[in-house]
């Protein structure tokens, strides 16, 4: 995305001219294997480098991808697919992209028109409109609809001001949590009074940029997915509870892929996002294999993942919400969101008491949510804003939930990272780092 500025960008950048994959296929391949013994992964097609889209590529990929979202929106109804806003509004960002800013500012208009808490005043995907007359009559009815909300409170400050996390996970019996790095590439785990120290230290077994972390609560094991960096080598990684290399997985083919978050289901599966490849992921434990999960629609930058709490329900969210994966009888439709509200854009995704919590960004504004799901979890019946429009949700990403309250990483300051997880602007080491803390019940 040249510059990183939001998390939406940073996600389009790594996408644009690459194609949106046909997700609703299924193929099934060997994974790459690392030996545990061996510090850094064989050489190979994934490591080599990615060519960087053209500009007419990545205006070609804008208009392929504006076809698909119309033709969800002409199909809604027998497709399963709900969130009229949340098509409008990625509608609005691609034609802004591509230079049109009248069609831009007609979806922005109808899609806030729904109320859905769509706010694209500070999205700086919409810059260039900013000084236009017709953008701020569409902004400012926003705020004053939906003003600050403030409940959580900081629970940990970390002082090392160059970690750009992105993962959080908890190890609940230790109530231990774990925070992935995206410029260090390491992993670092915290106490409950914030005391901090080097689970996975950097370059030691040559990560790339560590996003989502999960911990396996049978033998307190860490898993962690990772984008691909400047070697092009995204892969999953399994650590021991010491932080020792155990083993290490690449996706299939040869991309582009981007792994984003991951859960596990029992010791038997892990499920991830393939953000750069528009995928989503079966992963078996026992033969190694990925297998790409049939959908009832295309993903747009699939992000966050979770589970239901019997392990017969699978959620994965992307830009236009959150699609419902019945695993047993490989069924999948869209979550369909509450009255006058949205499943766009969700990075942490969280199962609760059959509800969801989660961080999003895919609304203009970033906001910690819980939505509460009907009895058989296939729509959402009432939704609360946790956070919303104050310091705590600047740049937030994901979170962990232990006794009953949710951490989730406050300022991450990604918008100063590339897609190689290079430092953008040394200068901005101003602020520490934080993760803040809001009560479920």
């Amino acid at each position: 995305m040249g510059l990183l500025t939001i998390k939406i960008n940073f996600f389009m950048a790594l996408v644009l001219g690459l194609g949106v994959s046909a997700a609703w296929r299924t193929s099934s391949t060997d994974a790459n294997v690392q030996s545990a013994n061996q510090q850094a992964p064989p050489a190979g097609p994934a490591t080599t480098p990615t060519p960087k889209p053209s500009e007419q590529q990545k205006s070609l990929q804008l208009r392929e991808e504006i076809k698909v979202i119309e033709n969800l929106l002409s199909h809604a109804s027998t497709e399963g697919f709900s969130d009229r806003g949340a098509a409008l509004y990625l509608l609005a960002d691609h034609y802004v992209r591509l230079g049109d800013r009248a069609k831009a500012l007609a979806f922005l208009q109808e899609c806030v028109a729904l109320d859905e808490g769509f706010d694209p005043g500070d999205d700086p995907t919409f810059v260039s409109l900013k000084n236009d007359a017709a953008f701020r009559q569409v902004v400012e009815p926003v705020r004053r609809r939906y003003p600050p909300v403030h409940r959580a409170l900081v629970a940990f400050t970390l002082a090392q001001k160059d970690l750009y996390p992105e993962g959080l996970a908890v190890d609940r019996p230790k109530r231990l949590f774990y925070m992935g790095n995206m410029h260090l590439k390491k992993i670092i785990k915290i106490t409950e009074r914030g005391e901090v120290a080097d689970f996975v230290g950097p370059d030691l077994y040559d990560l790339m940029l560590v996003l989502g972390v999960h911990v396996d609560p049978v033998d307190h094991s860490v898993w962690c997915a990772t984008f691909p960096g400047e070697k092009n080598r995204p892969e999953i990684v399994h650590f021991d509870e010491h932080g020792h290399l155990l083993e290490r997985y690449t996706p299939p083919g040869t991309g582009p892929h981007a792994l984003n978050d991951l859960v596990l289901r029992d010791t038997r599966e892990i499920y991830v996002t393939d953000t750069h490849g528009n995928h989503a992921y079966r992963f078996d434990r026992a033969s190694h294999r990925f297998t790409e999960l049939k959908l009832s629609r295309p993903l747009f930058l699939p992000n966050g993942i979770t589970i239901s709490g019997d392990g017969n329900v699978l959620y994965i969210a992307d830009l236009l919400g959150v699609v419902r994966l019945d695993l047993k009888t490989n069924q999948s439709t869209d979550v369909a969101p509450a009255p006058h509200d949205t499943l766009a854009g969700i990075d942490g995704l969280y199962w609760y008491n059959g509800s969801f919590v989660g961080v999003q960004y895919g609304t203009g504004a970033n906001r910690v949510m819980r939505w509460n799901l009907s009895s058989e979890g296939r729509r959402v019946a009432s939704s609360e804003v946790l956070e919303r429009g104050t310091e705590l949700v600047k740049n937030p990403t994901t979170g962990a939930i232990l006794d009953e309250q949710f951490y989730f990483i406050a300022d991450t300051g990604i918008d100063n990272l590339d897609s190689d997880g290079k430092i953008v602007d040394k200068t901005k080491f101003d602020e520490p780092l934080h993760i803040a803390v809001v009560p479920l019940k």
